[in-house]
């Protein structure tokens, strides 16, 4: 027997009077916020997310008016926002791992589903180098020898999947060459076997090649950012040297676990942003190789998407995977 309209309407009522409680509730939370201390989850204390996340966590904590805490989890950050209330209260800082990482292995989180951005922090370039005895002194030219010497050459990178192993291996699709990788266990001993020889070209992170650059040890070719950099002034980028289109960064960015209200996501953004105008937070980030960015969330989602449309074809063109 169908109910009777009368039967059924007091329950629509009910459900109705709840949804609308809810609502309500919500707003006036978003618009109450903050009424109690923030976490910053992010990386171990050494990683270069949670050094942003120390950097700005003191301009938060006076414009929002409660203690920002910043909360080092190691590989597990990602999962403890994820699985958070979606109030504001606790937000992921974190590289690009936490939308890469999942296309090199299984996580248990869902990068584009459990997570809504605030703000892209940084970008930090690498830049690609060659031993000086290589005798390439421009991207046309390393690209050029190694078309002619196909398997030839070699990188190095060490750890599966991190910026200085997937800079180079999109190189390779761009360029269609062949250059072998050579993994090791840490950017140091690659460093050191670039310069003596063993290796030919890498793609390393600013910082630690600046010295060996300006000795002569080793040569910079160009950088792997879209746009030219203050990092290296004088340098190309690999898009501008012959690979049009070609663009690897390590990002640096804060993330609010999905379902945030979009009235705490943009007041989060505009504080964000203006705890980044402090000179001396933007002269530690430029010491630790990173560019400012301090995006919108609408960028930051786009930059995320680019990430891992453009990485996904080269991780699955590759094979490469990180179990």
């Amino acid at each position: 027997m169908k109910p009777h309209l009368k039967d059924i309407r007091p329950g629509i009522g009910l459900i109705s009077t709840v949804c609308i409680t809810l609502v309500t509730a919500n707003l006036v939370s978003a618009q109450n916020y903050p009424n109690k201390p923030i976490r910053m989850v992010t990386t171990a204390p050494a990683g270069g997310s949670a050094l942003a996340a120390r950097l700005i966590a003191p301009g938060l904590t006076t414009s929002l008016g409660q203690q920002v805490v910043v909360d080092s989890r190691g590989n597990v950050a990602a999962e403890i926002v994820a699985k958070s209330a979606p109030d504001g209260y606790t937000l992921l800082v974190y590289g690009s791992t936490v939308w890469l990482a999942p296309l090199l292995s299984d996580m248990p989180y869902d990068p584009a589903r459990d997570f809504t951005p605030v703000s892209l922090v940084s970008n930090s370039p690498n830049v690609l180098v060659v031993n000086p005895a290589l005798g390439v002194k421009s991207v046309k030219e390393l690209i050029a020898l190694a078309r002619a010497k196909p398997g030839a050459l070699n990188y190095g990178a060490s750890g599966i999947g991190s910026s200085l192993h997937l800079a180079p291996e999109m190189f390779k699709a761009m360029a269609g060459v062949n250059i072998v990788h050579v993994n090791y266990k840490g950017s140091g001993q690659a460093l050191t076997d670039l310069i003596g020889g063993q290796v030919q070209l890498m793609f390393p992170v600013g910082p630690s090649v600046v010295p060996h650059i300006k000795s002569g040890r080793l040569r910079a070719l160009a950088v792997t950012s879209a746009q030219p950099t203050p990092q290296f002034p004088d340098l190309p980028t690999v898009a501008a040297s012959g690979l049009p289109g070609y663009e690897t960064v390590s990002r640096s960015g804060i993330l609010a676990p999905a379902k945030t209200s979009m009235t705490i996501i943009n007041r989060l953004h505009q504080e964000i942003v203006r705890a980044m105008t402090n000179p001396d937070v933007r002269e530690t980030f430029f010491n630790g190789g990173a560019d400012v960015v301090a995006s919108t969330p609408a960028q930051f989602a786009a930059a995320i998407k680019s990430d891992m449309t453009r990485m996904g074809k080269v991780i699955k063109d590759a094979g490469i995977r990180a179990d």
